[in-house]
């Protein structure tokens, strides 16, 4: 599988252990940074590795920052993500199971790298469930909201 992945500073070194872990599984890694722990902007790298899921040049993307919540905001601007954060394996479970994510973002200042490794191998071995779920993925992804 080819998977992108992106951190920020605070994600920087839990994003590198887990690309040794993703590559050695077998998959393809695109690694869209950061490439150290000097401060630097979530969206410069969230951004970029999310547009690449979303255009069909990756089938996954895993994104890293501090609380996991900026990559999670940044990854859902981008039309045809669907990323979910996620600090245990069974919240990243479910996320494939009943949401489709296809971005799994995680909290590197809140989980150690083997939570970290058992979250991401438990989100890419889970299948959608497809079902009820399909109608409420549809849903979200084709519903216009009106800006206010």
């Amino acid at each position: 599988m080819k998977i992108a992945i992106g951190a920020d500073h605070a994600g920087y070194e839990l994003k590198e252990a887990v690309e040794s872990h993703l590559r050695e599984a077998g998959h393809e890694v695109v690694d869209f940074g950061t490439d150290g722990a000097d401060s630097v902007d979530y969206p410069d790298y969230g951004g970029p590795a999310a547009a690449e899921v979303a255009a069909g040049r990756a089938e996954r993307g895993v994104l890293f920052c501090g609380s996991g919540q900026g990559m999670c905001m940044v990854a859902n601007k981008v039309a045809g993500v669907r990323a979910a954060l996620a600090w245990t394996r069974q919240i990243g479970e479910l996320s494939r199971r009943h949401n489709d994510a296809n971005v799994l973002c995680l909290p590197a200042r809140f989980i150690d790298e083997a939570t970290a490794l058992d979250i991401v191998d438990g989100w890419l071995e889970a299948p959608f469930e497809g079902g009820r779920h399909e109608r409420r993925v549809s849903k979200m992804m084709n519903e216009k909201r009106e800006e206010t």
